[in-house]
């Protein structure tokens, strides 16, 4: 059944609504997928953050005309297949990362194209974007490698003390002996 006007116009306001709150969003052709790996796909996206929202272009391009976003505009215009976007709200690498896994699992998703902020993605750069580590994964890098001197420092200094230590002992067994 066709949708009405008040239909259409409350999902563009959600629409655009997803889209200015967005840091990351990710589209997909999900073609013929069975519904059992798409409702996975959907759980993971929840877990992560993330939400998959299927969309008529024909609305996505209203939203974004009335964003006056053009140039996403006409690369979504040359877009074929069903459109889905994945929108991530909480980190820009995870809608691209849990869609590129699900497409490595299921043939049937294909990541067409991304947006990160303003700017849009080809499909190449959303893989890019994809292999990256996560946000967790880089901090932890990063606070590893911050404290990787002073591990280092405190390691050294507990060698001069465990070297002064062995001596004494050694000294104390020596006297023992005598």
């Amino acid at each position: 059944m066709p949708k009405t006007k008040e239909q259409k116009q409350e999902i563009i306001e959600d629409l655009k609504d997803k889209i200015a709150k967005q840091k990351a969003s990710v589209f997909i052709d999900f073609g013929a997928s069975p519904a059992k790996k798409v409702f996975q796909f959907r759980d993971e996206l929840k877990d992560a953050g993330c939400l998959m929202q299927v969309v008529k272009k024909s609305l996505l391009e209203k939203v974004l005309e009335q964003a006056k976003e053009i140039d996403i505009l006409e690369k979504i215009k040359a877009m074929k297949g069903q459109l889905a976007v994945v929108f991530g709200f909480t980190d820009e690498v995870s809608p691209a990362k849990i869609s590129y896994l699900a497409s490595k699992k299921n043939d049937q998703i294909k990541i067409l194209a991304g947006i990160l902020g303003k700017e849009f993605l080809e499909q190449d750069r959303v893989m890019e974007l994809a292999k990256l580590p996560s946000k967790p994964e880089l901090l932890g890098k990063l606070l590893g490698t911050m404290q990787a001197p002073i591990s280092n420092f405190v390691y050294v200094l507990n060698g001069n003390i465990k070297g002064l230590v062995c001596a004494l002992d050694a000294i104390a067994k020596k006297k023992q002996i005598n």
